[in-house]
């Protein structure tokens, strides 16, 4: 009779951390990681979080399959998966290692020889959380992830926009700041994603503190070049004043902007993803103001401002297996 065992989410999550600790003393730095989405994307994320903090980031990708048989073996894999490909390929991205065009999932069809489905982190958040978060039942709303960067997944009227060439909806790279603004990865200046994001957060802050050199802080014990957005909501939290006012004018551009989305979409509501989303009232107060201050008239009260209801990546994850679903 054969027993079947079950790992709990915590011991899932350790051994991953483990797989990653055992390849980096190895001194194996990998840049690039694909999860077969039967199992194998939380593993994939809990190695991908482990060499995050050791300072390494890696391309994680999530292949959406309906089965697949021949891991446990040094046969052929086969995978059996969706009908159709959708090939998205974008040159020299913003946030990523790799240059020039590389059509990932042709190769990915090619080496396992089924049609592969491939989205980024935001549009398939989008389609976790109105498949089973906080989107259930609408048809027009924007997904905001803010995390290392700002990723945008925009629904309407119950599709997913992708554009003519899969890459519609790069609100992180709008640009919000046309006079001295940021420099960004993408190498525009001024972007959203340089403002408002967890690595924006860190950066308004040390601005402050080199700007406001008069005044205390908890984040002065800190060195200057190694603070990051955690940091700055714990001190916040404390009460301090300068790491208030951060998050205050984080919320404030991030609110300018999407009241600026809302007018190309009108939404029912904006849903709010990542790491950064989980800062509250800090952030969402002066968000909430700076939105409504910022809306044309016809908009105003109408635009629901949400958190996401999935827990940390599940509604990527959740949404990258239902375009299995999806594309059958």
């Amino acid at each position: 009779m054969i027993k079947i065992e079950f790992l709990e989410a915590e011991e899932l999550l350790l051994d991953s951390f483990k797989l990653g600790k055992k390849l980096y003393d190895n001194g194996f730095i990998p840049t690039h990681a694909i999860s077969l989405w039967r199992g194998g994307t939380p593993v994939g994320l809990g190695v991908d979080n482990f060499f995050r903090l050791k300072g390494h980031f890696i391309t994680h990708t999530t292949v959406a399959t309906a089965s697949y048989s021949g891991i446990n073996s040094q046969d052929e894999i086969v995978i059996k998966g969706t009908k159709r490909i959708k090939v998205y390929s974008e040159k020299d991205p913003a946030n990523l290692p790799w240059k020039g065009i590389i059509p990932f999932a042709e190769v990915m069809s090619n080496k396992f020889g089924v049609p592969v489905a491939l989205t980024n982190d935001a549009n398939a958040a989008a389609i976790g959380e109105m498949t089973y978060g906080a989107a259930r039942g609408m048809k027009d709303f924007i997904m905001i992830t803010l995390g290392t960067g700002v990723g945008s997944g925009i629904v309407s009227n119950g599709h997913l926009i992708y554009g003519h060439d899969g890459f519609a909806g790069e609100l992180g790279h709008v640009i919000v700041r046309r006079e001295n603004g940021r420099q960004c990865g993408c190498g525009s200046k001024g972007c959203l994603e340089t403002y408002t994001s967890a690595t924006g957060v860190a950066r308004t802050a040390r601005e402050f503190l080199e700007t406001r050199s008069n005044e205390d802080s908890m984040l002065r014990k800190i060195a200057l070049d190694t603070i990051t957005s955690k940091d700055v909501f714990d001190a916040a939290q404390d009460g301090d004043q300068i790491a208030k006012d951060v998050f205050a004018f984080t919320g404030q551009v991030l609110g300018e902007a999407l009241a600026d989305f809302v007018k190309f979409s009108s939404p029912e509501a904006i849903i709010l993803f990542g790491g950064l989303a989980k800062s509250g009232d800090l952030l969402m107060k002066p968000l909430r103001q700076s939105m409504e201050d910022n809306l044309m008239p016809i908009f105003k009260g109408k635009v629901k401002l949400l958190f996401s209801e999935m827990k940390d990546a599940d509604a990527a994850i959740l949404g990258a297996s239902a375009l299995a679903w999806e594309s059958k």
